[in-house]
């Protein structure tokens, strides 16, 4: 479910800190209730998905189609054509230099910045944007905890602008409806397989 910017903007995370430039894309209610403890385990659930293996598929055909279209157009490639955008592990604050960077993606291009026992972020960088993914883990009313996801993009130009606004419907009617869909089923599998 979609969420007002102020689920997200009003919490004391700590990816406010590093992200004063980027604007906030996206911020989601993930379906994955859970114990104080179970953050950790989500971490690892997106660090390891895989969307070209196990979303639907028009979700899936999207991402294929976003790959072919990016490397045809070099929009991955960072030799020749300059340098990735500077990583957000250089303004991070010490102590969070020193925290668990947090898992390795088995898939997506992203990198892990830090994680802490409520929240983690991780980047990617292209030709078209600065991206960052972060999740929160938050008390529901009820008691539980549950996941947040938080996208912040920082689109690199006219070109990055132009293909973020390209792909909002895409993402909004295709693929987030799919991938809270999958997150939900792999996170009661895992708590099935837990329990």
């Amino acid at each position: 479910m979609t969420l007002p910017d102020s689920a997200h903007t009003s919490r004391p995370w700590r990816i406010h800190e590093i992200t004063r430039d980027f604007r906030l894309e996206d911020v989601w209610a993930l379906p994955t209730p859970g114990s104080r403890d179970d953050f950790p385990r989500l971490v690892r659930q997106f660090a390891s998905g895989d969307p070209s293996s196990n979303l639907p598929a028009p979700a899936r055909a999207l991402w294929v189609l976003r790959l072919r279209i990016g490397k045809l157009f070099g929009w991955d490639d960072h030799d020749g054509g300059g340098a990735p955008a500077p990583t957000l592990r250089d303004r991070l604050p010490e102590d969070l230099r020193d925290a668990p960077s947090g898992p390795d993606f088995d898939s997506l291009p992203f990198t892990s910045l830090y994680e802490l026992e409520d929240e983690w972020a991780a980047e990617s960088a292209n030709r078209t944007v600065h991206g960052v993914l972060h999740l929160g883990w938050v008390l529901e009313p009820g008691g539980d905890y549950s996941g947040r996801l938080a996208v912040l993009v920082k689109p690199n130009g006219r070109l990055g602008s132009a293909y973020m606004a390209a792909i909002k419907p895409f993402r909004h009617l295709i693929v987030y409806p799919a991938l809270m869909r999958r997150i939900e089923r792999e996170w009661r599998a895992t708590r099935r397989s837990a329990g």
